[in-house]
């Protein structure tokens, strides 16, 4: 079971779940996101695989409140990583998506569960850390029929102490044609990366370590 949200990270997890040996189920969820860039990436890289089933549920974070990924007035930050938890941070998304996960891979006896989450280059979210993912395995064996009956299920974040140059070396080993995936923010309406928020500058830096152009598409470089 692999949470697929179409950014790099994700693709990297699916490909890496099916370099495991396993067959793959994904699970992508349409929370009320700002924009359609990542669904789209989602199903694109799922069929590109391709998985056994790609299931897509909707569920309306955005009504809560609080993040600038749901919420069109709050503006999304383009002027670099901060030590503070940025406004991108989604309240309780990655808890709200692994439990829809959890249940999903329990009804098909599924007992992996691959998340994309990383710990090193990322803008600080509290749902990343390996606090967090080892807290989570251990309530899904406290709160499952197979967990309590001796069938555990195991959490794998296999990005979590990966630098994004790293992550991105791992998935061109696997396979991974990043030319699918999206990551941007605040994307324009052509999809196209704004190159500013926190997720196109970890990419775009990473990949210009490596000396390698991101293939995935944006805006034009003003730079240039």
């Amino acid at each position: 079971m692999v949470l697929l949200s179409g950014g790099l990270d994700s693709a990297t997890c699916l490909y890496r779940a099916r370099a495991d040996g396993h067959e793959v189920h994904a699970l992508s969820l349409r929370y009320g996101q700002r924009h359609g860039a990542e669904m789209a990436a989602a199903r694109t890289l799922a069929a590109a695989l391709p998985v056994a089933r790609h299931l897509e549920l909707t569920l309306d974070l955005g009504s809560m409140g609080g993040s600038a990924l749901t919420d069109p007035t709050i503006a999304v930050p383009k002027g670099g990583l901060t030590e503070t938890i940025p406004v991108t941070y989604v309240p309780a998304r990655n808890t709200i998506l692994l439990a829809l996960a959890l249940g999903w891979a329990e009804s098909l006896g599924a007992h992996d569960l691959y998340i994309g989450v990383n710990a090193l280059d990322y803008s600080g979210y509290p749902d990343c850390r390996p606090a967090f993912i080892a807290a989570f395995e251990q309530l899904a064996n406290l709160a499952t029929r197979d967990g309590v009956s001796g069938r555990p299920f195991r959490i794998h974040a296999p990005l979590l102490h990966l630098s994004k140059r790293a992550i991105i070396q791992e998935g061109l080993r696997l396979g991974v044609d990043y030319g699918l995936t999206r990551s941007c923010y605040d994307p324009d309406p052509a999809g196209r990366g704004c190159r500013l928020c926190d997720a196109c500058r970890l990419r775009l830096t990473a990949f210009a370590q490596l000396g390698l152009d991101d293939p995935a598409p944006y805006v034009p470089d003003p730079g240039r």
